[in-house]
């Protein structure tokens, strides 16, 4: 088995491409990746009907990446990225957690409070003196609207 074929190159190249989007944001070298492996399946298990010029397998290339990226690209995006809802709902983790003023908080001067191991950037309504027990109410940003227990 010759592993420097023009198949085992397209190999080579779909794996590389594959590792490469590690690197590169987006989920899309993915398929570019997978369309070089897929040229280069066909060439080592179909070689005589696929001993194409190399136009033709750069064409069989761009078609494959074209499919692959219109057809799989949604469904297998979130199996690898992760969905991202739960960042939608990251605001809600604070909602209703206690803490401690440790800087003092006026109406419409920011001041800070310990949530958990963390410290953060807080507004009131009322002001608050440091060493007040809180309750955090939402989260803007990394910003807390936090009120006194």
């Amino acid at each position: 088995m010759d592993f420097l074929s023009v198949g085992w190159i397209w190999m080579y190249v779909g794996a590389g491409l594959m590792l490469a989007e590690i690197l590169t944001p987006g989920f899309v070298m993915f398929f570019f990746g997978l369309s070089a492996a897929t040229v280069g399946a066909l060439v080592l298990l179909l070689p005589e009907a696929f001993h194409l010029s190399f136009m033709w397998q750069l064409a069989l290339f761009s078609l494959f990446s074209l499919v692959y990226i219109v057809t799989l690209r949604r469904y297998v995006k979130d199996i690898f990225i992760g969905d991202n809802g739960k960042s939608r709902t990251f605001a809600d983790e604070f909602s209703g957690r206690a803490g401690e003023v440790t800087q003092a908080i006026a109406p419409g001067v920011p001041g800070r409070v310990t949530v958990g191991d963390s410290e953060w950037d807080a507004v009131s309504a009322v002001p608050l003196a440091a060493g007040t027990k809180i309750k955090v109410l939402s989260r803007h940003n990394l910003t807390l609207t936090v009120e006194a227990v």
